[in-house]
C-alpha cells in the first residue's frame, strides 16, 4: 500500500477500521470518495461530523436522537402509557419498521449477561422501574431478544416490575428462539406483537 500518498493510505486505514469492511473494500470506498465530486465528499465528511456532534440519548427513553427529547417521545399521538422495552435502538427501529406498535419506548442499551460482568446496574433498569412507578404507565411490554440473556432480562424485569400497577406483556409467537429482532422481517415481528401474552 506503499504506492499509495499519505492521505490516501490514512482514508484507507479508517475506512478498513469500520466493522465488516476489509482492507480491499476500504480501498475501493476511498477511490470511490476521491473521484466523487468535492462538495459530495464534504457532504460525507459533515454528516459524520454532524452524528459525533448532535447525536444523544433521548433524556425519557434513551434512544437515538438530535434532540433532548426524541420524536417518538416527543410525538403526542403515542400512547405514552404502554412502553415497549428492548435491548438496542436497532430494535426499536425494527418494531417502528413493523408499525405494530404504537406506544413509546424504553431502550435498555444491553441485556443481563452475568458471564460478561454486565449486571442490573449496568443497563437502564432502574430507569425503566421509575417510568413504570410513575403512576402514567399503563403496560410495559417486554420486547427483548429470545437469547438466554434476552429471556433472562424478560424474566430479571418482569420480577421487578411485578409490585407495580402496570401489566406485564411479553412478545409472543413468531420470534425464533435465539433470534434477534434486528434480524427478523417486520410480518412475523407484527405478528409477535400483536399476540403478545400477559407475562
Amino acid at each position: 500500500m506503499n504506492y499509495y500518498p499519505d492521505s490516501i493510505r490514512n482514508l484507507i486505514k479508517q475506512l478498513s477500521k469500520l466493522p465488516g469492511i476489509g482492507e480491499k473494500t476500504a480501498e475501493r470506498l476511498a477511490m470511490h470518495i476521491l473521484r466523487s465530486p468535492r462538495r459530495r465528499a464534504e457532504a460525507l465528511a459533515r454528516s459524520i461530523y454532524d452524528v459525533k456532534q448532535n447525536v444523544r440519548l433521548c433524556r425519557s427513553c434513551f434512544a437515538l436522537s438530535d434532540r433532548d427529547v426524541c420524536g417518538i417521545c416527543g410525538d403526542p399521538n403515542r400512547d405514552a402509557a404502554v412502553i415497549c422495552v428492548v435491548q438496542q435502538p436497532a430494535d426499536m427501529i425494527s418494531i417502528e419498521r413493523s408499525g405494530a406498535f404504537r406506544g413509546r419506548y424504553h431502550v435498555l442499551s444491553g441485556v443481563l449477561s452475568p458471564m460478561d460482568g454486565i449486571g442490573p446496574e449496568d443497563i437502564r433498569i432502574r430507569e425503566l422501574v421509575q417510568r413504570a412507578a410513575s403512576g402514567k404507565i399503563r403496560e410495559v411490554l417486554l420486547a427483548t431478544g429470545t437469547s438466554v440473556e434476552g429471556e433472562a432480562t424478560a424474566a430479571y424485569l418482569q420480577e421487578q416490575l411485578s409490585e407495580l400497577p402496570v401489566t406485564v406483556t411479553r412478545i409472543a409467537s413468531g420470534v425464533p428462539v435465539g433470534g434477534d429482532l434486528k434480524y427478523v422481517d417486520q410480518v412475523t415481528l407484527k405478528r409477535a406483537i400483536e399476540s403478545r401474552l400477559k407475562v
